[in-house]
């Protein structure tokens, strides 16, 4: 699905320690004990999301997700159950797919870790990309709450949340402020892209 040039870029931070490589500025997202990503957001890298997002090219979240596994292999600690940065309901009926959800099953697979839907977005908000930095922390507030039949499932685990882009933080502040309040006791997150 990706031919090696336009994968070269997402296997490009494979042997980087983990963290953000010095020089470049990352505020962590409040709640998240650690942010990994696999590659900006540019080239292949943007193409190949905007056609699994935008496109329906679901085929993409194999490659995608072989690439969030392999980093989270090589730099991610702790973690035993994967979830994902959900869309709200009617985004996903309109796309017919949940690509964060694809993403993290692969994930999910290649690490034989198990996932959950452990997150909803009970209200629709703004697509975050026509957003600034304050606008988007108001735009995810109180978005995400844990699934109630998952709740107390939740209390004790450590969850690492999967999503595509990665820009201010925001929703992934959002996702693990609900599942904070559900009792995990750690949220790490890894996304496809980093932007900024």
């Amino acid at each position: 699905m990706l031919c090696t040039r336009c994968k070269t870029p997402l296997s490009r931070r494979l042997d980087e320690p983990a963290g953000a490589p010095l020089g470049l500025p990352v505020a962590m997202p409040e709640g998240v004990l650690q942010l990994e990503w696999c590659a900006m957001y540019s080239g292949p890298v943007r193409d190949a999301l905007h056609a699994l997002k935008y496109r329906g090219e679901r085929r993409l979240a194999e490659p995608l997700g072989d690439a969030l596994a392999e980093r989270w292999r090589r730099a991610g600690r702790g973690g035993d159950l994967i979830a994902w940065a959900p869309a709200h309901h009617t985004r996903r009926r309109e796309r017919g797919f949940d690509q964060a959800e694809d993403l993290a099953r692969v994930m999910a697979a290649r690490l034989t870790l198990p996932v959950a839907a452990c997150l909803e977005r009970r209200q629709r908000t703004t697509a975050q990309h026509a957003l600034g930095q304050t606008e988007r922390a108001d735009n995810t507030a109180g978005a995400f709450v844990a699934t109630p039949a998952l709740r107390d499932g939740l209390r004790g685990r450590w969850i690492v949340i999967v999503d595509d882009i990665m820009t201010t933080g925001a929703t992934l502040s959002g996702c693990a402020e609900a599942l904070g309040a559900a009792g995990a006791v750690a949220v790490s997150a890894i996304t496809v892209a980093r932007d900024r």
